[in-house]
């Protein structure tokens, strides 16, 4: 009943009060997860990967594993994206895909406005099979349940070489699931996020970079990420975070190689959870291909 109650608990906070997008400590190097707007902003074509397991030994706890790759398609720097997530939890699996175009506009001295529009869909599989059930003869705990839901987003995303700001909501219609007698619902519903970020000079070695995203959205309390990382020599990362009210994290990243970037973060949590499971693990990898001269076209830090 244990295993029961704990996978049901999750998958109620997750659907019914509309926390079902995963959450991500890296997101500042994960921005076209969330907001199509970064498209092409890196100047050259962006891949990444990233996986990340949440409450360590708790079981049925959330696994996400993404991939995007992004590209400036034309000569004034209009940026394409492609980004595939797939989402765990307990007997459900969330695989979305989604295509994203930025069109790009100078709005001042050496400051750019990607007015963005993503489309896709998202795959929603539970399977019921795989939960411990005390009745073994419970139809209602017996098959799969999948669906697809089509959605799109927009986005805008204001940047230069030291900062940048932006507005997203990834899935604007809100889609409705049920089974098929109507015992149960899933309810994807809108979320609104912001994110900033500012790049500081501290000396010619040493960068400073504060980032914070905020999503908001219906049935549920505000989340605060705030992020501070200092970039040493161009090549080694090294930070901490604090997700409002809920984790702390330690971050570190490193630069391989010139375009290849690998990086890790490490959560634990600060509310009861914290007292079941022993943190959160968080891994990606980065590669930005290089111009014939060996480096990116336009250099960021973000």
């Amino acid at each position: 009943m244990k295993k029961i109650i704990l996978v049901l608990g999750l998958l109620v906070a997750g659907m019914t009060y509309g926390q079902q997008e995963p959450q991500f400590t890296q997101f500042m190097y994960n921005t076209i997860s969330v907001n199509p707007g970064y498209a092409g902003t890196r100047g050259t074509t962006s891949m990444f990967g990233l996986h990340r397991r949440q409450w360590i030994g708790l079981e049925g706890a959330p696994t996400t594993s993404q991939f995007s790759i992004h590209a400036p398609v034309s000569y004034r720097g209009h940026g394409m994206g492609l980004t595939i997530v797939n989402d765990e939890i307990g007997p459900a699996t969330d695989t979305y895909l989604n295509a994203s175009f930025a069109y790009k506009v100078r709005v001042g001295n050496n400051i750019w406005l990607n007015m963005a529009v993503m489309a896709g869909g998202g795959f929603l599989n539970v399977n019921y099979n795989k939960l411990d059930i005390y009745d073994k003869d419970d139809l209602l705990l017996t098959g799969q349940l999948s669906k697809f839901s089509p959605n799109f987003g927009a986005g805008l995303y204001l940047y230069s070489d030291k900062w940048y700001a932006g507005l997203s909501i990834p899935s604007i219609l809100e889609t409705h699931f049920y089974d098929d007698v109507q015992q149960s619902v899933a309810r994807e519903q809108m979320h609104f996020y912001f994110m900033a970020g500012y790049v500081f000079d501290l000396s010619s070695e040493l960068k400073f970079k504060p980032a914070t995203i905020v999503k908001a959205v219906s049935g549920a309390p505000i989340a605060v990420d705030l992020t501070a990382n200092f970039l040493i020599r161009e090549r080694l990362t090294l930070g901490v975070a604090y997700r409002w009210d809920a984790a702390v994290s330690a971050l570190a990243g490193f630069e391989v190689s010139p375009g290849l970037q690998i990086g890790y973060a490490y959560d634990h949590d600060t509310h009861s959870l914290g007292n079941y499971n022993s943190g959160s693990h968080e891994i990606f990898i980065r590669f930005d291909f290089m111009s014939a001269r060996g480096r990116m076209v336009n250099p960021r830090f973000f």
